[in-house]
């Protein structure tokens, strides 16, 4: 049997129900950029601690040094303490710190997305001996956005070749 009643919403309940949405709405934005910011930060960390291990493990597996360089051409050292524009992995035969021919280039690195920046302390590469050790060549690298030093990724490598991460306490320009 059919009743003619009720057959949707009155402007009243269409007009709470869009109220309580967007109070709803408007608490829940700040934290989901917050969340979507932290997410980047630790992808763009992950993605350098793994170039980082990429460069130890090719130095120890070809048993001859390997270096990780800044670059913004894909091809060539820049020479820069401010990773932010990628970074090279190669095969460095020499231990010279520069793509020479015959090396082989093993990772390009992209640049930083976002306003993220990637500085270290003063190095303008990272070379690893044959034994995975960096001797000379520790370094803090810090991964900084435009939230500052308190949300920042500092990462520490020691003459050991171990590197670690820390969130906060990076040097943020």
């Amino acid at each position: 049997m059919y009743m003619a009643g009720n057959r949707g919403f009155t402007v009243i309940e269409i007009l709470v129900t869009l109220s309580v949405a967007s109070i709803l709405l408007a608490m829940a934005a700040p934290s989901y950029r917050t969340l979507v910011q932290d997410s980047q930060l630790i992808a763009q960390s992950n993605n350098f601690f793994s170039a980082m291990m990429l460069a130890k493990s090719e130095a120890i597996k070809r048993n001859s040094p390997t270096t990780i360089c800044p670059s913004t051409n894909g091809t060539a050292c820049a020479g820069v303490t401010a990773w932010t524009s990628g970074w090279l992995v190669f095969a460095d035969a020499n231990n010279d710190g520069t793509v020479d021919a015959g090396e082989e280039i093993i990772r390009v690195g992209s640049a930083l997305s976002g306003q993220s920046t990637l500085t270290s302390g003063n190095r303008t590469r990272v070379t690893f001996a044959a034994s995975g050790f960096t001797f000379g060549f520790n370094d803090t690298f810090s991964l900084c956005d435009s939230r500052g030093v308190e949300m920042s990724r500092r990462l520490t490598l020691s003459n050991q070749g171990r590197l670690r991460t820390d969130k906060g306490g990076g040097t943020c320009a």
